[in-house]
């Protein structure tokens, strides 16, 4: 028997991945880049087992077993992995077989699935990641995203930490479409993010689905594909330069102009909720008392913020979204910070001071439109954890079901 356990980070892309050029391999319409948040905060963990007595692959996420025979893209991810295995095999005789193997898979989120948060691609990033330290392979973790883009496209940047570009490559077999690290997570120490969960429900269309109905309808997709790459050039600046203005504004600018391009899609995708877009104005309003950048929104596929800032902004925007998006009376907000936010957490008054944004352009929000708060940081990739972490026991099967 083998087996490992690893847990992958979430990744929020201020450069948006929406379309592919190849849909069976997943190859982008355009490069995107991307923030790894802290997985302290939000990650998909997974184990699995490798028995020569397993006589098929089995799956369970979250506690409930899936038919792994129906994922075609998880498929891919087992393929090329044992594939690199056989051949080590093959060259060595004195390997275990593990590639003959079965092998049981148990992964669990620590956050809404399918709700806009990344899962798939935290998720995919936590299978392939972990399918390499069981099988030790040995190859580097550009290469190894090229595997993972086959189970989830943004999964290829969640096996990196700190600031990540996806690059779409030119090669009809996807050999060049892969992740690279732009910056490590020590880079820009400063910079943190806020999620605002707006919804933990799952989004009535899948990102898969509602990008190929946007390349097939969309007039707008065109432009995008147009001012991505000067976007990207700029956006890599910006990171490197650790300039928040500019990467404030760039973010903004391509999170309005994803949803802009989903609004164009016919029939139109609704991504964003009233809520979102009382984030956004608040947003805009807190900056612009400011005379300046002091936060960035983002939204992926789904109505959850995203909310960049320097950490010496934090405390502030956290009080804004407290006052503007109360907790709701008979739904007690849950709030996790990272350190050194646990007194802050603690002092409930602290929150009762926002700013003094005018009253007519924002409106306080009905209690409980923000459900949770999740405060992180930029962090690390991949982390493989020890023995006692595993979801599987010494069988192989979950210790937890539903």
């Amino acid at each position: 028997m083998a087996s490992v356990t690893c847990t992958a980070p979430v990744n929020i892309a201020v450069i948006k991945y929406w379309g592919k050029r190849d849909t069976e391999l997943i190859l982008p319409t355009n490069d995107s880049l991307s923030v790894t948040l802290s997985q302290d905060i939000l990650h998909s963990k997974t184990s699995i087992s490798a028995q020569a007595e397993f006589d098929q692959d089995r799956l369970w996420l979250n506690g409930k077993e899936e038919d792994i025979t129906k994922n075609k893209r998880m498929h891919n991810c087992f393929r090329e992995t044992r594939a690199l295995r056989r051949a080590m095999e093959e060259q060595d005789g004195s390997l275990p077989k593990l590639s003959t193997f079965g092998v049981h898979v148990c992964s669990e989120n620590n956050f809404p699935t399918a709700a806009g948060l990344a899962s798939s691609a935290s998720g995919l990033a936590a299978l392939v990641f972990a399918l390499a330290q069981l099988y030790k392979l040995p190859i580097d973790m550009s290469d190894l995203s090229r595997i993972a883009r086959q189970g989830s496209g943004s999964a290829c940047r969640s096996l990196f930490g700190g600031f990540v570009a996806w690059e779409t490559g030119k090669e009809d077999d996807g050999s060049d479409s892969r992740a690279v690290q732009i910056a490590p997570d020590t880079h820009w120490p400063e910079l943190e993010a806020l999620v605002c969960v707006v919804s933990d429900k799952k989004k009535g269309t899948s990102s898969t689905s509602g990008m190929q109905q946007t390349i097939e309808s969309s007039p707008l997709m065109q432009e995008r594909l147009r001012v991505v790459p000067g976007r990207m050039a700029a956006m890599t600046q910006a990171i490197l330069d650790r300039d928040f203005p500019a990467f404030a504004e760039l973010t903004m600018q391509d999170s309005n102009q994803f949803h802009s391009v989903c609004l164009d899609t016919y029939p139109p995708i609704f991504y964003l909720n009233d809520t979102s877009r009382g984030i956004i104005q608040l947003i805009h309003a807190y900056n612009k008392l400011h005379g300046g950048y002091k936060a960035a929104y983002t939204f992926d596929a789904g109505p959850n913020a995203v909310i960049y800032a320097p950490k010496e902004n934090m405390k502030e925007i956290i009080q804004l979204i407290h006052h503007y998006f109360p907790a709701g009376q008979d739904t007690p907000r849950d709030v996790y910070f990272s350190d050194p936010y646990q007194v802050f957490q603690d002092d409930a008054a602290s929150f009762d001071q926002p700013p003094a944004v005018n009253p007519e352009v924002i409106p306080i929000y009905p209690g409980g439109s923000v459900s949770r708060l999740l405060h992180t940081k930029v962090h690390d990739g991949p982390r493989v954890l020890a023995e006692s972490d595993s979801l599987l026991t010494a069988e192989g099967l979950p210790k937890r079901t539903v």
